[in-house]
C-alpha cells in the first residue's frame, strides 16, 4: 500500500492564465521509501491518486494559518462548536468560510492551535483528487512537514511564479508563510528577523543550495540544508492537522469507495434472503406435514378410544393402553420380565453347558445377560440367537461374555 503527498503551491503563485499550476509528489511505500518521485499538474495526477491508499495534501503556509486560542472548558463536541466564535477575532471575513481544524492539547496551557483555511478553494482541490478515485484524503499545513529540533527555527525557500514561497516553522504547531521576492540575501535577511534570535536550519533545492550558502554567509545564526522528500514525510506524519476532515471529503471518498462494492453486496444480500426463504418454506412444508400425521393418529386413536381424551403422544397413549389391556385379560406383553425371561430359558437350553449363565438384569424392556468367563463362544452366540428369532426375540454381544437381549428384534 502506497501514499501519495502532493505539496500544492500558494494561490498567489496560481497562474491565472488558465495554466495549471505545478505541484510536487512523492509516492511512498508503507515502510516510509520513495518510491516515485516528480512534479506535474494536479489535474494529472490521476493514475498515481487513484492507486495510492491515501491521499496527503500538503497547502501553503502563505494559505493556512496557524492561531494561537485560548480555549473555554467545553467537551470535544462542544468546543468544535464553539470555534468559529473563538477564531473570529483573528480571521479576516465570516469565519463560516473557513475551514478549522484544532490541534491537540499539550501541556497545562489552556491555549491550543488552531489551523485556519479557505473552504471554498480547499473544497475544490479535494474534489479534484476524489473525483480522479482517491481512496482517502488528509490536508496538512506545509509548515508542519518540515523537521524541527528543539530550541530551533525551521524554514524552507521554494521558487514559485510568484518569487520565493517561504516557510517557516516555530514551534511543533506553529508557523507561517509568506511571499518574497526572488532574491536571496533580501530573502535571508526577512527569514533572520522572523525568526528572531533562535538559530534557523533552512531547507533549499539541491541546485540553489550553493548560492544560498554563499548568501548565508552575510546573515548569522543560519544552516543551509538540502530538502528532500525524506525528512519531510517523516514530520508530516506526526502533524495534528487534517483540514479535509472539516470537509467530508473522507466521507466522499469512502462513498466512492462503497459505490465499487453497491452490487456486490447486493447480489450476496439477495442470495442469503433467498436462501432463508427457501429453508423457511421448507420448514413450513414439513411443519404442515408433521400436523396432517399427528392429526391422522389423533382420530385414529379417538376412533379406538371415544371416551378417552388424548393427553399426549397419541402413539404411546395407545401403546400403554394395549399393554394394561393385555394385562387385565392375563396376557403380557412381549418385552415383559416373565416373558422374555421364559423365551430366554427356552432358547438357552440349546447350550451344552446349561450352568454358563453368570447374572440378568432386566431394565428399560432389555434383558442384560451375563456369562461366566470361557463358557460361551461365537458358535453359542449363533445358536441362541436363531432360536431367538424364532421367539421373535433378538441377541446381540454388547461386550465380553455380555449379551444384550431384546423383543421383537428391536
Amino acid at each position: 500500500m502506497t501514499t501519495l503527498y502532493i505539496r500544492y503551491p500558494a494561490r498567489a503563485a496560481a497562474a491565472d492564465n488558465g495554466v495549471p499550476a505545478s505541484c510536487q509528489f512523492a509516492l511512498v511505500g508503507d515502510g516510509g521509501n520513495v518510491m516515485q518521485q516528480g512534479a506535474g499538474a494536479l489535474g494529472n495526477l490521476g493514475e498515481l491518486v487513484s492507486t495510492a491508499r491515501r491521499v496527503v495534501l500538503l497547502l501553503a503556509a502563505a494559505d493556512v494559518s496557524l492561531l494561537k486560542v485560548k480555549m473555554p472548558p467545553l467537551s470535544g463536541a462542544r468546543l468544535k462548536a464553539a470555534l468559529p466564535n473563538l477564531v473570529e477575532e483573528q480571521v479576516l471575513g465570516d469565519p463560516a468560510d473557513c475551514v478549522l481544524a484544532l490541534a491537540p492539547a499539550s501541556g497545562d496551557s489552556d491555549e491550543r492551535v488552531v489551523a485556519v483555511a479557505n473552504r471554498a478553494w480547499l473544497e475544490v482541490l479535494v474534489k479534484a483528487l476524489v473525483a480522479q478515485g482517491a481512496h482517502g484524503v488528509s490536508a496538512l499545513p506545509v509548515q508542519l512537514s518540515l523537521p524541527l529540533a528543539p530550541g530551533s527555527v525551521s524554514a524552507a525557500l521554494g521558487v514559485d511564479d510568484a518569487g520565493l514561497e517561504l516557510t517557516l516553522r516555530t514551534a511543533p504547531n506553529e508557523g507561517l508563510g509568506l511571499t518574497l521576492p526572488n532574491a536571496a540575501e533580501p530573502a535571508l535577511h526577512t527569514l533572520r528577523a522572523l525568526a528572531g534570535e533562535a538559530p534557523v536550519t533552512l531547507y533549499v533545492a539541491p541546485a540553489q543550495r550553493a548560492e544560498y550558502a554563499a548568501a548565508a554567509a552575510n546573515v548569522p545564526g543560519i544552516t543551509i540544508e538540502e530538502d528532500n522528500w525524506v525528512h519531510r514525510i517523516a514530520a508530516a506524519k506526526a502533524a495534528a492537522f487534517d483540514l479535509a476532515a472539516g470537509l467530508g471529503a473522507v466521507s466522499g471518498a469512502t462513498a466512492r469507495a462503497w459505490a465499487r462494492w453497491k452490487w456486490p453486496y447486493r447480489i450476496a444480500v439477495a442470495a442469503v434472503l433467498v436462501n432463508i426463504v427457501g429453508m423457511n418454506w421448507e420448514w413450513i412444508r414439513l411443519k404442515r406435514e408433521a400436523d396432517a400425521v399427528k392429526q391422522n393418529m389423533v382420530q385414529v386413536f379417538r376412533a379406538a378410544y371415544p371416551n378417552q381424551p388424548v393427553t399426549g403422544d397419541p402413539v404411546a397413549q395407545m401403546r400403554r393402553n394395549i399393554a394394561v389391556a393385555r394385562a387385565s385379560s392375563g396376557g403380557g406383553t412381549p418385552d415383559e420380565f416373565t416373558n422374555m425371561s421364559a423365551v430366554l430359558g427356552e432358547a438357552l437350553a440349546v447350550l451344552p453347558n446349561r450352568e454358563a449363565v453368570a447374572g440378568i438384569e432386566y431394565k428399560e424392556r432389555s434383558m442384560t445377560v451375563k456369562f461366566k468367563p470361557n463358557s460361551v463362544d461365537a458358535n453359542a452366540l449363533a445358536q441362541v440367537q436363531a432360536a431367538l428369532v424364532q421367539r421373535k426375540m433378538s441377541a446381540t454381544e454388547s461386550g465380553p461374555g455380555v449379551w444384550l437381549v431384546k423383543a421383537g428384534g428391536k
